[in-house]
C-alpha cells in the first residue's frame, strides 16, 4: 500500500467519513495505490444483498460478477458527479490506482466518480431512484 503522508480520513459533509488532503496536491498526482481483496462471484452475492459492505466494493470484473474490497483508504472515498480524482483499477498488481485530475487545495475532500470516469453523470445507485437492492 502507498499513499501520500497528509492524507487522512475524517467526517464528510457528504456524508459518513471520507478522504482530506492537508495539503495542496497538484494535477496528475498518484494519490494512493490501494491494494484489493477480490471478491468471487458467489461472495459478492452474498455482500450484495445482505451487508452494508455493498456501499463499499468496487466492480472488478469486466463483466461485472467480481467485485474488489479496497484496503487502506480506497473504499473510503466519496462520490462526487464533479471529482477532484480519479480512481483505475490494476488488475495485474489487484490494486486501485487514484490520481488527481485537479489541483487539488489543502484542506479538501479526495472524491471521484463512482461511475468510474469523471465525466461520467449517470446515476449511482444511491443517486437512482429505480435501483433495488
Amino acid at each position: 500500500m502507498q499513499r501520500l503522508p497528509f492524507i487522512y480520513v475524517a467526517e464528510s459533509p457528504l456524508g459518513g467519513r471520507g478522504v482530506f488532503t492537508s495539503e495542496i496536491i497538484p494535477i496528475g498526482t498518484l494519490i494512493e495505490i490501494a491494494p484489493v481483496i477480490v471478491l468471487p462471484a458467489d461472495d459478492l452475492k452474498l455482500i450484495h444483498a445482505h451487508t452494508v459492505l455493498h456501499d463499499y466494493y468496487f466492480v472488478w470484473s469486466d463483466d461485472g460478477t467480481e467485485g474488489a474490497l479496497a484496503l487502506g483508504y480506497g473504499s473510503l472515498y466519496n462520490h462526487s458527479y464533479a471529482p477532484n480524482s480519479e480512481y483505475y483499477t490494476n488488475l495485474d498488481t489487484m490494486t486501485i490506482d487514484v490520481f488527481a485530475i485537479v489541483d487539488i487545495e489543502a484542506g479538501a475532500e479526495i472524491t471521484f466518480n463512482y461511475n468510474g470516469m469523471a465525466e461520467d453523470s449517470t446515476l449511482v445507485w444511491f443517486d437512482d431512484p429505480d435501483y433495488k437492492r
